[in-house]
């Protein structure tokens, strides 16, 4: 797995950079919890719990319960912590749990497309016709195929392909390590975080090869999920012992602030997240 203490890409700074991406103020990815029963590994995070009372405990959100390959996995990691790297405000992607988080979401139904329509065609989407096989002309509709340089371009609301993002996810964790490969001869993780960034650039400039959808597409979704998953609610599994709200100062989901409206100084909250109301 990549080494959290990277030094942080050049350019703009992580608060920067979100203030600029709008990207906190949509929704986050959610999804249910699944069941302790379908693990891979469980592992002793030696951290705080979510709840930040300071006990050691098993992490149960640290399991890894949709990649069946530990290399696919820890592709992903280096991949978050690029993205998201460990830095003077605090943790990075690895660090806060985003790998399991985006792992737990993709065996959930924002993984399976489970709320979406999923049918072809899918216009000026080469790589998505490709997956389609869609080379014949559909009667009343000009199309000139997958492979014509004219095929229609329409606006389309729609996630373009019929890969699941869970398929997708494989197909592009993959492909990365192959980029990095062909490019420099070694695994994705094991390069340096200088050239990890060219491969990933690559992907965002849509100029590496994916099959079933463009890797501008597969890029741009696992920053959505990488963000998602270090801003969300400890009980989606990101967010570790809630580092990513207290590097924004953000209290955590609060019924109300009542006790809070009369002082006149600024109140620094302790976090809080779902769980807090639980009792557990």
């Amino acid at each position: 797995m990549a080494d959290s203490k990277q030094p942080e890409k050049k350019g703009m700074d992580r608060r920067d950079f979100l203030k600029s991406s709008g990207l906190l103020a949509g929704g986050l990815l959610g999804g249910g919890l699944l069941g302790s029963l379908i693990t891979n590994e469980v592992k002793d995070s030696g951290q705080k719990g979510d709840s930040g009372k300071g006990k050691d405990t098993v992490n149960l959100n640290d399991t890894r319960i949709f990649f069946s390959r530990q290399e696919d996995f820890d592709i992903l990691a280096a991949a978050t912590e690029r993205i998201f790297p460990e830095d003077s405000n605090g943790p990075g992607a690895i660090g806060l749990g985003v790998p399991y988080f985006i792992d737990r979401q993709l065996i959930g139904e924002w993984g399976m497309n489970t709320n979406e329509y999923m049918k072809a065609p899918f216009y000026n989407i080469k790589q998505a016709n490709e997956y389609e096989d869609m080379s014949k002309t559909s009667e009343g509709r000009d199309e000139q195929g997958p492979n014509s340089e004219t095929l229609i371009s329409l606006p389309s609301p729609r996630y373009q392909t019929r890969m699941t993002r869970a398929e997708m996810f494989v197909v592009g964790v993959r492909a990365i390590d192959h980029a990095a490969r062909q490019k420099f001869d070694a695994g994705f993780k094991d390069l340096e975080p200088e050239q990890q960034d060219e491969i990933l650039t690559m992907f965002e400039n849509d100029e590496a090869e994916m099959t079933g959808v463009s890797s501008a597409t597969f890029f741009n979704t696992l920053v959505q999920a990488t963000i998602e998953g270090a801003y969300s609610d400890p009980v989606y599994g990101g967010n570790r012992n809630m580092d990513g709200w207290r590097m924004l100062e953000y209290p955590g989901p609060r019924a109300t602030y009542a006790d809070q409206i009369e002082p006149d100084e600024f109140i620094v909250l302790e976090p809080k997240n779902l769980r807090d109301y639980h009792g557990h």
